[in-house]
């Protein structure tokens, strides 16, 4: 495919993974006004050595200059470009919990060109609360609105019982992303893409992280 005038090769998810990051320590360097950055200074900021940087960007064709190093607004809107913000996407969230209250609160997504749509839930109870200016609907509602307001992403924020059975429903309406927060890895048909997050996991990665720490210090 094709990223601007770049040719883009199969990409690692490790890679992929990094791009986010880069793109948020560019934004705070645009914003300072910075107008230029060698690998080895967003190195030292990023805490990410001046060889990865240096690779992970020729995966896309290299964006530097020998002797100049990177411009940082021109950097920051291609890795935009690599991941899509350069266009919108309509999303909506099933579950009007504490979760997904919080994520339709959390204003930042627009930022990246990522719109909140609509909100869903199953319990009477939450049907009809507001959650930033949208109403949360009934659950009956679900495929007709993913229909006829060209729906992207659904954010799933529910239970891992229910998980499965409303993933198939989308898939079936015409969902093309899913960001799951159930605690189940969901897999879904070809072409749909789908990011589990397991929050347990990462906090039982830091308390891994604090325990070999605490080990190593009392040896």
């Amino acid at each position: 495919m094709e990223v601007g005038t770049l040719e883009v090769k199969e990409i690692s998810q490790a890679v992929i993974g990094r791009l986010p990051r880069y793109l948020r320590y560019l934004g705070e360097l645009k914003d300072e006004g910075v107008e230029r950055i060698s690998s080895q200074e967003l190195s030292e900021l990023m805490q990410v050595t001046a060889s990865q940087i240096r690779q992970d960007f020729n995966n896309f064709g290299g964006f530097g200059q020998q002797g100049y190093g990177y411009n940082v607004e021109y950097l920051y809107q291609e890795i935009g470009k690599i991941l899509g913000l350069d266009r919108t996407h309509n999303f909506i969230i099933v579950g009007a919990g504490n979760l997904g209250r919080a994520l339709g609160n959390y204003m930042n997504f627009e930022r990246r060109g990522f719109l909140f749509r609509g909100i869903f839930d199953n319990n009477p109870q939450l049907v009809g609360q507001n959650v930033r200016g949208i109403q949360v609907m009934p659950m009956e509602q679900l495929e007709d609105f993913v229909r006829d307001n060209d729906i992207d992403i659904a954010v799933l924020a529910i239970p891992k019982s229910s998980a499965v059975e409303v993933a198939d429903r989308l898939a079936q309406n015409g969902i093309r992303a899913i960001w799951n927060f159930a605690h189940v890895d969901l897999h879904m048909p070809e072409g749909i893409q789908v990011e589990n997050v397991h929050l347990s996991d990462s906090l039982m990665k830091l308390s891994y992280n604090i325990n070999r720490y605490m080990t190593e210090n009392e040896m």
